[in-house]
C-alpha cells in the first residue's frame, strides 16, 4: 500500500475537475515531486472516491503537460528538462509581452486597483510563508493582465500553459531568500502598465520573465540528470 500524500476528501460534485485541481496543487506544493508516480488507488482512497475520476483527471493533466504516462506503469509527475524550460519561457514572453501592451490600452481605475490589490495579496502570502499559495497568487496576477488584454484566444494560450507555469513559478519562489521580493518585482510591472508606453512595457515584461528564465534554467541545469526536474 502506497503512503498517503496528504490530500483532503472531496464532495461528490465535478469530481474530475476537483481531482485535477487537487493533483495540480499537490505538484506545485511538493506533495507529489517530479518523477513521482500517481498511485490511482491510493489517491482515490485519500480523496474518498473511486479510481475512475482519478484516472480521468490524470489524463486531463497529461494533456496539459503536468503528468506523463507510461504503458503498463501508469502516470507520473513530469520532470521538466532544460529544453522544456526554454520552450515554456520563450512562449510565455511572446504571450505576456503582447498581452501587457494590449492590457495597458484597456487599463481603467478599477482593473488597475485590482492589480494593486493582487500585489498586496502577494505581500500578505509572503508574510504567511505559504509557498503554494504564493505560487497561485503569482500566477493569478499574470493571468489578470492577460485577461485584461481582451483576447480570448490569447487567454486560452496562456491557460494551456497554466500547469507548467505553476510548476515553474513554484521554482521561482525558491530563488529569493525574501519572499517579499516576488511581490516587489510585480510592482514594477504595474508601474509600466500605468505609464502606457508600449516599448517600455514590452521591455519590462521581457526583462521580468527573462530574468526568471535565466535563473530557473540555471537551477535545472545544475540538477543531476538522474533526478532532473523542477522541484516545487
Amino acid at each position: 500500500m502506497s503512503p498517503p500524500v496528504g490530500l483532503t476528501a472531496l464532495a461528490d460534485t465535478d469530481l474530475v475537475g476537483q481531482v485535477a485541481r487537487v493533483l495540480t496543487q499537490a505538484v506545485v506544493n511538493g506533495q507529489l515531486a517530479p518523477g513521482a508516480k500517481v498511485v490511482e488507488a491510493g489517491i482515490a482512497r485519500e480523496l474518498g472516491i473511486s479510481r475512475a475520476p482519478v484516472r480521468e483527471a490524470a489524463r486531463l493533466l497529461e494533456q496539459q503537460g503536468l503528468l506523463v504516462s507510461h504503458p503498463r506503469r501508469g502516470f507520473f509527475v513530469r520532470k521538466l528538462e532544460a529544453g522544456d524550460i526554454d520552450e515554456i519561457y520563450d512562449l510565455r514572453i511572446c504571450v505576456e509581452c503582447h498581452a501587457a501592451v494590449l492590457a495597458a490600452k484597456n487599463l481603467t481605475p478599477a482593473n488597475r486597483d485590482a492589480l494593486r490589490r493582487q500585489i498586496d495579496v502577494l505581500h500578505k502570502t509572503a508574510e504567511l510563508e505559504d509557498h503554494a499559495r504564493q505560487v497561485e497568487e503569482d500566477y493569478r496576477f499574470h493571468r489578470m493582465i492577460v485577461e485584461m488584454a481582451g483576447s480570448q484566444r490569447l487567454l486560452k494560450v496562456f491557460d494551456d500553459l497554466s500547469s507548467e507555469l505553476r510548476m515553474v513559478i513554484g521554482l521561482i519562489g525558491r530563488l529569493y531568500d525574501d519572499p517579499h521580493r516576488i511581490a516587489q518585482t510585480h510592482e514594477a510591472l504595474l508601474d509600466v502598465l500605468e505609464q502606457g508606453d508600449p516599448d517600455i512595457i514590452a521591455a519590462r515584461f521581457d526583462y521580468h520573465i527573462g530574468a526568471a528564465w535565466r535563473e530557473v534554467g540555471k537551477l535545472v541545469r545544475e540538477i543531476p540528470t538522474s533526478t532532473n526536474g523542477v522541484a516545487t
